[in-house]
């Protein structure tokens, strides 16, 4: 037996609303939001009393999706520092295809995102940037260009 699919990455934030702003504007759709309780998510998750909400964002070709989850209980971990760079173990980036990368990066830019560095090209196929995102997500963007 093999997967069927890839279901979604999650990602927990400290600000759920701000999250969903981001990715919206670059271009997600939200499917739905709720809150999330009870012996049933304490158990599947490993915590005690859990309280949290998430939304779940769709890529707009339907294929991609994206929980974005806040915790109100139990405390938040504090594993690392606020920022940890682009190498440090464990998942650290999402990466999307954009069909024109200056513009995505200005529209980011009113929601707080900052570039790592700037917009680099590849060869002559591919312009791409990292930018840091709400709760310190890194998000790398990629547009083909050849």
């Amino acid at each position: 037996m093999t997967i069927q699919r890839m279901d979604n990455v999650a990602i927990v934030v400290d600000d759920l609303d701000a999250a969903v702003a981001f990715f919206a504007e670059l271009g997600m759709e939200v499917e739905g939001s709720t809150h999330i309780e009870g012996p049933w998510a304490d158990r599947t998750v490993g915590l005690n009393v859990i309280r949290s909400e998430i939304t779940m964002l769709r890529t707009p070709d339907g294929h991609g999706r994206l929980e974005l989850t806040k915790y109100h209980a139990p405390a938040l971990s504090g594993a690392g520092s606020e920022n940890p760079p682009p190498n440090t173990l464990g998942l650290h980036r999402i990466m999307f295809a954009v069909d024109d990368i200056d513009d995505t990066v200005d529209r980011l830019r009113t929601h707080g995102a900052e570039l790592l560095d700037e917009i680099a090209q590849y060869e002559s196929t591919y312009r791409l940037c990292y930018l840091r995102g709400p709760a310190g997500i890194i998000v790398a963007l990629a547009e083909q260009i050849g």
